[in-house]
């Protein structure tokens, strides 16, 4: 979550000058910000639920996940509204155009940044206790 805050914020810079290749190193960190911390995230998830309610907690966490797509799609279509207004982006409006994608920018740093505590509050991935199972796996006699 940090790498993607640390690539949301390097956007906040994002200019029409930008190189092509300063601009894949961003896309870079972001991806594998994504990356690293989807994949615990989810472990963290599927691992706090009964086995018999892993179809629904893998339904549930992509729902959220495509829930957050909209949203932030939503705000950043509502933040272009304002800034460019209900006009087609051509050359004369570029520079409205990247003043929103600034405070677009801007707004998705601070709530990844936001994540970063929400994450950490949610503490370290534990597997629901069976009884008869030990925490290496192993069954025990009964």
């Amino acid at each position: 979550m940090g790498l993607t805050t640390i690539g949301l914020f390097l956007l906040i810079s994002l200019t029409e000058k930008i190189s092509l290749l300063h601009l894949i190193f961003i896309l870079i960190v972001l991806g594998a910000g994504y990356r690293l911390f989807s994949s615990p995230n989810t472990n963290a998830i599927m691992s706090s639920v009964d086995k018999r309610c892993y179809g629904v907690a893998s339904g549930m966490n992509e729902t959220m996940q495509l829930l957050g797509q909209m949203l932030s799609m939503g705000i950043a279509m509502m933040i272009f509204a304002i800034f460019i207004g209900p006009v087609e982006i051509t050359p004369a409006y570029y520079q409205q155009f990247f003043l929103s994608l600034h405070y677009a920018f801007i707004l998705f740093t601070i709530f990844c940044f936001i994540g970063i505590f929400a994450s950490l509050v949610r503490g370290k991935a534990s597997s629901i206790s069976n009884p008869g199972i030990h925490s290496e796996g192993k069954k025990t006699a009964k």
